[in-house]
């Protein structure tokens, strides 16, 4: 059993005495981290340049940081609100400002996107790994400490631990410590805001040797709250939204596009006469039966569980269950059976060798697990016991049958999960969502390792079962002419992000039958003032390689590339270009001799703009269909109001013309009531106090 602690260093003496000289500790990409003991680790090290320490991890987050009396007026209170007492790492404040001791080193395998694109340390220290192999190369970098926050309960005066949010990659390295002899010390501190999660998410006590709850390991999750969504982005996920299949898979990412995919699906859902309206302006080119509300429903396989797969199980439409059993599962896909019970279930697991009709230990063990027999049901040798009643151990006896059936069998299949997910961060309304989940609807969602939920190995049969017409929706930055897509880091080098897992899903994409890979991107950007194309005719680095191009989606429309020859796959890329750069890029194609020097582009699809697309959507928009946050925000409504004050603040900074013109138009003009006082502009004391008043006023 592990020892328990009731404070922080005195595990951290015990780590530090294990693990000797130098310490390499891995601890979960998000909200999985302990970060009071991995502060507390830290500045130990830190302060004895004898000892060395190795962070080994992915995505460490930190409150929002200001670089302004402006910003910190208008963020202060927000941060205070949403991020409460969470502690920031003091190894993710000296990483960022590039003054880690050089006894510490820290290396992440996955990068909060684009916040160190400019942080040579953290570019130098970036490990290129998929998330499915994270685990492996953890083991490689000699890991010697694991260290995980943890849900905790008490039941029956037991209590019981969770991996809750991210039981991702330390299901993966668990198992590979006692296959390979591999000493380490693994601690759980608890941290009681984390939603408890059942299922393979509970905690293995036998594989811990510590765990630690003190007041300190208790904090606010960090927040990622939910971000303004644009008509293009609307777009995307309306065109999204309409390749996901009744009765199949769905994988999603977190941010304003898995948000659009949301509310995209819960329009076809629910208000579907608008929502099909919606999908014709945009010239979707699905049948309008492809388009229907959804009878059948889908199960969730993300290895991020994001809030927008909470809002479709509210929406009833993830509700498709599967099952972690590939016979029992394949019988249901069939439609042999379904999950009513009945002596057919019984009789369809016979046909497909899933139990023997002479039952032993291991068949009822099997039927109980899922609850096609009930409790009452069990076996002693050749005897089958149904409410205390004795009868043959088999399935083909007449008086076993009809015992079976008036007494012995359930009611419906147990144990089924309609949502599986290996991580989860969110905003704080998701976080509480889970926790107030009823046991039966908690039950339905299992966390669990990323190695089973991003590929098929090991799990081939079950996996192939379970995932049915799967669409595995991720995000890219930029696609060249010729399908192949950048998601991760620029063609310097320098990585924006990280793969995580978007390589396994496009790969497992191509490996099951039915499945589809979706990669979305906006067909254009917007820097200092100039726009250019997401999609471009070469780049020196790849992310997904163009021989796994599937299907890809800007606001303009779905590309469907795979199996396409060099030829169709520029001229399909071309129909959902920003039209303004359609010409240079055919021009390239032709150039290079990858597309007919005859070919033009169709009349039809040069009208991809953004006003064009802004006028399609404004009678939806003005309905009401199209929130800018559909799934709650964490500004106040007059923080939306300010926030939007302070943009066009920002769009004329280095504008002296501009910046004069809004001035002198703003004469005599008040700011509303309370404004100035809220940002702390309505007592300036300087003149660039002043002017920075009249200014927020002049852009109100």
């Amino acid at each position: 059993m592990p020892r328990l602690y009731s404070n922080l260093d005195s595990c951290v003496d015990d780590l530090m005495t294990f693990a000797g000289e130098r310490v390499v500790i891995g601890t979960p990409l998000g909200i999985g981290k302990p970060n009071a003991l991995l502060n507390t680790l830290y500045q130990r090290i830190k302060a004895d340049p004898s000892r060395r320490l190795r962070i080994l991890t992915a995505l460490s987050l930190q409150t929002p940081q200001t670089s302004s009396a402006l910003e910190e007026a208008f963020l202060r209170p927000f941060i205070d609100r949403v991020f409460g007492n969470y502690p920031d790492l003091d190894y993710v404040t000296d990483l960022r400002q590039q003054k880690l001791p050089a006894n510490i080193e820290v290396s992440e395998f996955f990068l909060k996107s684009g916040d160190y694109l400019r942080n040579d340390y953290a570019q130098r220290q970036y490990m290129a790994t998929h998330y499915t192999h994270a685990a492996r190369d953890m083991l490689l970098q000699g890991v010697n400490v694991v260290a995980q926050a943890v849900a905790m309960r008490e039941r029956n005066g037991i209590k019981e631990y969770s991996l809750s949010c991210n039981p991702d990659v330390t299901l993966d390295l668990l198992p590979l410590f006692a296959a390979n002899g591999t000493q380490v010390f693994r601690v759980l501190v608890v941290n009681q805001e984390l939603p408890f999660m059942e299922n393979d998410a509970i905690a293995n006590l036998d594989l811990v040797d510590a765990i630690v709850d003190c007041p300190e390991g208790t904090h606010t999750l960090f927040s990622a709250p939910n971000m303004n969504v644009s008509l293009a982005e609307y777009a995307i996920g309306l065109h999204a939204s309409s390749l996901v299949r009744d009765g199949g898979t769905l994988q999603i990412g977190i941010g304003s596009l898995g948000d659009a995919i949301t509310q995209g699906l819960i329009l076809r859902e629910r208000q579907n006469d608008d929502y099909q309206a919606m999908m014709q302006s945009l010239g979707s080119q699905q049948a309008p039966a492809q388009l229907a509300p959804f009878t059948k429903g889908l199960y969730g396989c993300s290895e991020m569980f994001v809030n927008g797969f909470m809002e479709l199980m509210r929406a009833g439409i993830i509700r498709r269950a599967v099952y972690a059993h590939a016979g029992l599962q394949q019988l249901i896909n069939r439609g042999r059976i379904n999950e009513q019970v009945s002596l057919d279930t019984l009789d369809a697991l016979v046909e497909i060798g899933a139990i023997r009709t002479v039952l032993n230990e291991a068949d009822v063990a099997l039927l109980r697990r899922f609850g096609i027999v009930n409790a009452t049901v069990s076996i002693a040798g050749n005897t089958l016991m149904i409410n205390g009643i004795a009868m043959p151990a088999r399935l083909d006896d007449p008086i076993t049958r009809a015992t079976l059936q008036k007494e012995g069998l359930g009611e419906q299949l147990q144990g089924g999960h309609t949502m599986t997910g290996g991580f989860f961060l969110g905003p704080r309304d998701f976080y509480q969502a889970l926790r107030d989940l009823s046991d039966a609807d908690r039950a339905k969602i299992n966390m669990t390792a990323i190695g089973f939920i991003n590929q098929l190995y090991g799990q081939d049969e079950l996996g192939r079962a379970q995932r049915k017409d799967a669409s595995f929706i991720n995000t890219c930055m930029m696609m060249t002419l010729l399908g192949s897509a950048v998601s991760d880091a620029l063609e310097s080098g320098r990585v924006v992000s990280g793969v995580g897992g978007q390589y396994n899903f496009v790969a497992m994409s191509h490996a099951l039958p039915d499945a589809q890979s979706i990669l979305m991107l906006r067909a254009s950007r917007e820097a200092a003032g100039a726009a250019s194309s997401n999609i471009v005719w070469n780049y020196g680095y790849t992310t997904i390689p163009r021989q796994l191009r599937d299907l890809v989606i800007t606001e303009y429309g779905v590309a469907d590339l795979r199996g396409r020859t060099d030829n169709e796959v520029v001229q399909a890329l071309l129909a959902i270009t920003d039209s303004r750069f359609q010409d240079s890029l055919m021009a390239q194609a032709k150039a290079n001799g990858k597309l007919d020097p005859a070919y033009e582009i169709p009349a039809h699809q040069r009208q991809n703009l953004p006003e064009v697309l802004a006028a399609k959507l404004k009678p939806f928009k003005d309905k009401g269909l199209l929130p800018d946050f559909p799934f709650s925000c964490d500004l106040t409504p007059e923080e939306l109001k300010i926030a939007k004050v302070l943009q066009r603040m920002k769009a004329i900074k280095d504008d002296k013309l501009a910046i004069a013109k809004a001035l002198w138009s703003a004469r005599g003009k008040q700011a509303p009531a309370g404004w100035l006082e809220r940002m702390q502009l309505d007592k300036p004391g300087n003149v660039k106090e002043r002017l920075t008043q009249k200014l927020f006023i002049a852009c109100v």
